[in-house]
C-alpha cells in the first residue's frame, strides 16, 4: 500500500491554494469542481508525483470543531519536512507567513510553526543528524 493522498481541512480553498503555492512553494496538482464539490490537491515541487495535500473546505461541523480545537490547543494540521528549516523559515517569513514559532532546536529536530492563513497550524521539521 502507498499513501496518495491526505487531507486538511482549510475554510477558504482559494486562499488556501494561494498561501500552499505562493508561500510556501507547493505545486497545483489537481482543481475540478462538480456542483458545489471542489476537490482541490497541492504536491511538494521536490515530488511532483509525491503524495498529495487535499484542501479540502471545512463546511463539516464536527471537522470544523476538530479544525478549531486543535488550534487553540496549539497542534499542528500537518508536518512538512526539510532539510533547511531555518532557510525555509527566513524564505517563508518573507514571502508575508506569520509564525507562531521560531526554529526552535527539540528533541531530535529543529520545528517552526506557523499559520496557514485558513484555520491551521503548520510545523516544519528538520530531523537532527547524527
Amino acid at each position: 500500500m502507498k499513501i496518495k493522498v491526505t487531507s486538511i481541512y482549510v475554510d477558504d480553498q482559494d486562499k488556501a491554494l494561494q498561501f500552499y503555492t505562493d508561500v510556501l512553494g507547493f505545486a497545483k496538482k489537481a482543481d475540478f469542481s462538480q456542483g458545489p464539490y471542489r476537490w482541490l490537491t497541492v504536491a511538494s515541487s521536490e515530488e511532483p508525483d509525491g503524495t498529495q495535500l487535499q484542501l479540502a473546505k471545512n463546511d463539516n461541523p464536527a471537522a470544523k470543531a476538530y479544525q478549531e480545537a486543535i488550534f487553540q490547543q496549539g497542534q499542528p494540521a500537518a508536518m512538512f519536512f526539510t532539510d533547511d528549516v531555518k532557510g525555509d523559515y527566513e524564505r517563508i517569513k518573507a514571502r508575508g507567513a506569520e509564525f507562531t514559532m521560531p526554529p526552535t532546536d527539540v528533541t531530535a529536530s529543529t520545528i517552526a510553526m506557523l499559520k496557514d492563513t485558513c484555520g491551521n497550524l503548520i510545523q516544519l521539521t528538520q530531523l537532527a543528524h547524527y
